[in-house]
């Protein structure tokens, strides 16, 4: 699932693959911006912002949002795709290299000096350069939702997705409904830091530190199945009312009270 350690690597695929270079093909396969050309523009860069990805042409931005099931892929190009046609959204191609995004749920381009109406509105980020641990520490301890629905919203902390707030809710011991006043979000919050860095820059990632097929969470996914600590079977459940948001969990009943 694409959070926030995802689309920090998608963003630096794309920002070796692109940056420096001209813009020599420039499709964009959504009705919006299927006329908008920006070849002969140079690209700046690739960045992340939670789980955001903001690629920087000429004095433009190309936002994109993976939701559940975008990515982006880097070709050479001629190269044949790994994908079919039908599925990509958007291409953006310098004599060098070629980036295809498949599946990509959001697509929008603004001047890149209007960025922040996209993601102004993001809470601190662990993977950013500018991380304010301080600033993530008061939004989210000011939530009076539970502990699990408060670290998924992105006002709070940019990043975090259904698979991180299961894990660390575990791996602190805590009940997904408990309320976040009761929680102690400094110890969360730092957990969660320590947890994403050190994904970014892994292949695949873990929760458990090992990082083979069916062993590196602890609890997400594993509904029915036996606690990794204790062998109490992991139970699944949805919170919050909104369903187009992320809110299904995983928990241990008796290593999480």
């Amino acid at each position: 699932m694409p959070e926030g350690d995802t689309v920090f690597r998608t963003a630096r695929r794309l920002d070796d693959a692109l940056a420096g270079g001209e813009v020599t093909r420039f499709d964009l396969r959504v009705p919006r911006f299927a006329t908008l050309d920006l070849t002969g523009q140079p690209v700046h860069g690739a960045v992340s912002r939670g789980k955001h990805l903001l690629l920087r042409i000429g004095d433009s931005t190309l936002h994109s949002h993976l939701r559940m099931d975008g990515a982006w892929f880097v070709y050479r190009p001629g190269e044949k795709w790994r994908h079919p046609a039908f599925k990509v959204r958007a291409i953006v191609g310098t004599a060098e290299r070629e980036a295809v995004g498949v599946d990509i749920a959001e697509i929008e381009v603004v001047p890149t000096r209007d960025e922040s109406e996209l993601v102004g509105y993001l809470g601190p980020d662990p993977l950013a350069d500018d991380w304010d641990m301080p600033e993530a520490v008061r939004r989210l301890g000011a939530d009076t939702r539970s502990i699990h629905v408060a670290l998924l919203d992105q006002r709070n902390v940019a990043g975090f997705g259904n698979e991180y707030a299961a894990e660390l809710l575990f791996l602190r011991g805590i009940l997904p409904t408990t309320p976040t006043p009761e929680v102690d979000v400094t110890a969360l919050l730092s957990l969660g830091v320590r947890t994403i860095r050190a994904n970014r820059d892994r292949p695949s990632r873990t929760f458990t530190g090992i990082d083979r097929p069916g062993q590196a969470a602890w609890v997400y996914g594993r509904s029915g199945r036996p606690c990794r600590r204790c062998g109490t079977r992991i139970l699944r459940g949805e919170l919050g009312a909104d369903p187009t948001r992320e809110r299904v969990t995983f928990w241990c009943p008796s290593c999480q009270r």
